[in-house]
């Protein structure tokens, strides 16, 4: 499935195609279940330009069908994934530089690897290694029964820290209680829900991947030098920022990290992958695909997550 140019989802149209040999340091890869992220309407939409025509997805899950020179530790046949590959990964086959490749466990499927992988890997980044979160501090994680958000949830409570979550029905509201929050909320009442947890305090971080929508709530919930973690824009790109505004609310921090940038070297790829590899092993971080859906259906599979009818995680079957 591929674009020829940027647009509404209806831009997202079959393409065939016959696969190429994997080039030297490449894997060539059969998809056996293949991760939707929030990321993946940004590329198609042009708000994250790539070259074009292109195919949207990062994360997939897959078989190794074929090897290229200079490729050692892997064999044909082995189970594995990846979710910090170019778009491109909404395909029934792929290559893949194979230093990009994570080896699957027997105790993780290939539908819960691709559903998990890049939430995980941007959970473990956000909550250790951006906000440096740790046992007694308090978090307020909007979208929480989105699938990034499910996972902040659990994986906060796993470490100890208090957790206001919001939420926009009835029903994503218990996901995120089932998850673990302390307490939840509509959006609106975010910042005084925050307050009320935390004794008039604020909370030390904030992880906002709604963007637009929620910023001035999510500053109001803060305590003074409190973390703004602003990782998505579901609701449209912040833009225009003040930064007088962060001193006069309590020389609040603002970041706006990427998943790319905490990734990107073979040692910090082994330190995040090895950590939230050891929370799915242990039980305290749960893959859990609420929604399967046919490739051929990308483009409604990106209506309905653009809308905000899914929650958790969506995957898509070849």
């Amino acid at each position: 499935m591929a674009f020829q140019k940027t647009g509404a989802p209806e831009v997202i149209a079959r393409q065939d195609f016959g696969p190429d040999a994997p080039r030297p340091g490449e894997l060539a890869i059969r998809h056996t279940a293949i991760g939707v992220n929030f990321i993946d309407t940004y590329h198609r939409s042009g708000l994250y330009p790539v070259p074009l025509p292109a195919a949207p997805g990062i994360e997939a899950a897959g078989i190794v069908e074929a090897i290229g020179e200079g490729v050692s530790g892997f064999t044909v046949g082995d189970r594995i994934g990846y979710f910090t590959a170019k778009p491109g990964a909404y395909a029934t086959h792929r290559n893949i530089p194979a230093a990009q490749a994570l080896r699957l466990p027997d105790t993780l499927s290939d539908e819960d690897a691709a559903a998990v992988m890049l939430k995980a890997a941007t959970t473990e980044y956000l909550i250790e290694r951006c906000a440096h979160m740790k046992a007694g501090d308090a978090a307020l994680v909007h979208a929480a029964a989105g699938g990034v958000g499910l996972l902040l949830v659990q994986w906060l409570k796993a470490i100890g820290v208090r957790v206001v979550a919001t939420a926009g029905s009835a029903e994503k509201q218990a996901l995120a209680r089932s998850a673990g929050a302390d307490v939840v909320c509509d959006y609106a009442d975010a910042a005084t829900t925050a307050r009320e947890m935390t004794e008039g305090a604020g909370v030390n971080a904030v992880f906002d991947g709604v963007g637009k929508a929620t910023w001035d709530v999510s500053l109001s919930a803060l305590r003074p030098r409190g973390l703004l973690v602003s990782f998505g824009n579901a609701s449209g790109p912040v833009t225009g920022v003040d930064l007088g505004v962060l001193a006069a609310r309590g020389s609040l921090f603002v970041t706006r990290p990427t998943v790319a940038h905490y990734y990107a070297t073979p040692s910090d790829f082994q330190a995040g992958t090895t950590r939230f590899m050891e929370m799915l092993a242990t039980g305290k971080l749960k893959a859990d695909s609420h929604q399967r859906r046919a490739l051929a259906d990308a483009a409604q599979v990106h209506r309905d997550l653009e809308a905000r009818k899914t929650t958790g995680a969506t995957i898509m079957l070849p």
